[in-house]
């Protein structure tokens, strides 16, 4: 793909593994939530999640799913681009 039609990566995302998305997304969300200030147990309770999963994806150990992004995203007041 030549530079012109190329989509940006304002994330950086092209460069990163799996693991670095994960670890970006789980540090990104527990500032968010610490902003907010939730503790993981009622951030879980808002977005009807379980609040050994948020602990999860803070960490960077989950894979979270579009649905549960989306959950996310709207118990913490935010867009779910946000969270990247």
């Amino acid at each position: 793909m030549d530079q012109e039609s190329a989509t940006p990566d304002p994330v950086g995302v092209e460069e990163a593994t799996g693991d670095d998305i994960k670890r970006r997304f789980g540090t990104r969300l527990r500032q968010l939530r610490k902003a907010g200030g939730l503790s993981q147990e009622a951030l879980a309770l808002r977005c009807e999640l379980d609040r050994s999963y948020i602990g999860g994806v803070e960490r960077g150990q989950r894979n979270v799913s579009l649905v549960n992004i989306a959950k996310i995203a709207a118990a913490l007041g935010v867009l779910p681009s946000d969270l990247l």
